[in-house]
């Protein structure tokens, strides 16, 4: 089969579109005929060998796919070759085959593409867990979301509004912060021309904000925290700046805010039924029509380089999708 291939920790641009066999069938596993393949910033960390799990080279970066089931190990009932699923792999999806534990195997609603289904589960499921489990957000709250025009902040203005807060996204462009208007936004902060602190001061009529959202680290981090209401909540959810923020714990004593780390890995292993059920409420979210995930580029297997490389350099507006099949 084709896949784009890590021979070992590296640049980006040493990964090649190569022939490589099968992936055997596991245990409790279901082997997968992709169609399509999101693009995820742990994709570029892994074949760096920057990220916690560092797979054994060869092997295909791409952590979620959707396709149709192709085989089942002996004893996996639940699902059968032709049945249409999204799947969380860790790594293997760009690759026309790929095999997931049936734990991690999801049935596919009528409603949803394969292109849409593949960008679900790790953006929106990292979404929903932060604020659901993690900041227990409650109705009425404000929430900013930095770096809300990539796939984890959009995704956050979308379940935030869906789940009855006031939304103040931010974001380094007009583009951007438009993006996430549309996407249900009520405010929006362009922190390449605005003060950060100030402006989410301003829109919360000096309160603070009641939870942050912060995909992004680096410099943001200090400047949305200063601006944190009494027991805010500033959710950690990763590094796209590429730096680790180091925050002023005197600030969290002040306001009695809570810094809270958000994995979606780890929760999945540790509770995955959890994790089942907030994938079954955004399928009811998506059917409803509260959520519609912003695919802005579609790539061939062939050029799934280039899309790695696309969100390396920031370039990336809500979702990157690899077809690896036509008609994904």
């Amino acid at each position: 089969m084709q896949a784009l291939i890590c021979e070992a920790f590296g640049p980006l641009e040493n990964l090649r579109l190569g022939e490589i066999p099968p992936p055997a069938l596991g245990d409790d596993q279901v082997r997968i005929d992709v169609h399509a393949c999101g693009v995820n910033f742990p994709d570029v960390l892994i074949v760096q060998g920057l990220y916690q799990v560092k797979p054994e080279p060869p092997f295909s970066p791409g952590c979620e796919v959707a396709g149709v089931v192709a085989e089942v190990a002996d004893g996996v009932g639940v699902f059968r070759p032709g049945d249409r699923v999204l799947a969380w792999l860790g790594f293997g999806g760009c690759a026309e085959q790929a095999v997931a534990h049936v734990g991690n195997v999801h049935p596919l609603p009528a409603s949803m593409d394969f292109a849409t289904a593949s960008v679900l589960l790790l953006t929106y499921g990292t979404a929903y867990h932060a604020l659901v489990q993690r900041a227990a957000l409650q109705v009425g709250e404000s929430v900013a979301v930095l770096g809300a025009g990539g796939g984890v902040g959009l995704a956050c203005v979308e379940l935030a509004k869906a789940l009855g807060a006031r939304v103040i996204a931010c974001a380094s462009n007009a583009e951007k912060l438009a993006v996430a208007r549309e996407h249900g936004a009520d405010a929006v902060v362009n922190y390449s021309e605005e003060n950060l602190r100030g402006a989410l001061k301003a829109y919360t009529d000096g309160k603070g904000v009641d939870v942050i959202c912060d995909p992004v680290g680096g410099e943001l981090a200090e400047p949305a925290f200063r601006a944190i209401a009494w027991q805010g909540r500033f959710l950690v959810i990763g590094f796209a700046a590429g730096e680790i923020p180091r925050l002023p714990l005197n600030l969290a004593l002040l306001k009695g805010a809570s810094i809270v780390g958000v994995f979606l890995g780890e929760f999945n292993k540790r509770d995955p039924q959890a994790n089942r059920r907030n994938i079954e409420a955004l399928m009811t979210l998506f059917e409803a029509q509260k959520i519609s995930p912003l695919i802005s580029q579609t790539f061939t297997l062939r050029d799934s380089l280039t899309a790695l490389q696309v969100l390396r350099n920031r370039e990336a507006l809500g979702k990157l999708v690899v077809r690896v099949r036509e008609g994904a």
